[in-house]
């Protein structure tokens, strides 16, 4: 039985193609780590005399991710292993720059993640996290990015928009700066003046009682 060439070109050339976009997302993967790293080290050494109270830490996680924490805050960068497209209906799909060529809306994607330092220093396995930002990557090393704020009103531009170390480095800025903005509010009287038994007998067991910055809160973009 012979191949049907048309099946055999798409399987093959739509395979290459995502792994080059794949490889792409790696590469900016890579250069995520090195400048958030270096960020962390910059702060540590301006934090050692004046400010030795304030705590700063850089881990990495595997290939796919790594976390830095400053003061009360953790940022999970994580890089997913697959690659996406955007929906039809997506803002991005119907710019000039898409309609171009379709395949530049295949991107591999960075999401970066806030979680408060005690949410894993007591292991409150119930704490919640916040999806600030996630970074699209497309084969030709062009970036869009979704999220809160700072991040997702600054950096929208997907044609013109390209992983630097320059854009790099104010994107981590930029992620820095919202989660040291973004407070631990305390949440509305009503969503927590119930307690159960259980919770009472296990002293507040740290498990059981799940803390966020915004719980019951929304974003402000969100109600937009």
């Amino acid at each position: 039985m012979d191949l049907n060439e048309n099946l055999k070109n798409l399987i093959f050339d739509k395979s290459e193609f995502k792994q080059k976009v794949y490889q792409t997302t790696k590469d900016a993967f890579i250069l995520f780590r090195s400048t958030t790293h270096q960020l962390i080290e910059m702060l540590k050494q301006e934090a050692h005399d004046e400010h030795r109270n304030v705590h700063f830490s850089y881990e990495d996680r595997g290939d796919f991710e790594f976390e830095a924490q400053f003061g009360g805050d953790v940022l999970l960068f994580l890089m997913h292993t697959n690659v996406f497209e955007f929906s039809r209906n997506h803002d991005v799909m119907k710019s000039a720059y898409i309609r171009e060529d379709s395949r530049r809306s295949y991107c591999g994607v960075i999401q970066i993640y806030n979680f408060l330092s005690d949410s894993f220093l007591y292991q409150r396995d119930n704490d919640l996290g916040y999806l600030i930002g996630r970074v699209f990557i497309n084969a030709e090393n062009h970036y869009f990015i979704e999220g809160k704020r700072e991040l997702g009103m600054l950096y929208n531009n997907f044609n013109t928009s390209l992983i630097t170390n320059e854009s790099v480095r104010s994107i981590v800025e930029s992620a820095f700066e919202y989660t040291t903005n973004f407070d631990l509010l305390t949440p509305p009287y009503d969503e927590v003046k119930v307690v159960s038994v259980g919770e009472m007998r296990s002293n507040f067991d740290k498990k059981s009682i799940v803390t966020g910055k915004r719980l019951g809160f929304k974003f402000q973009s969100d109600t937009d």
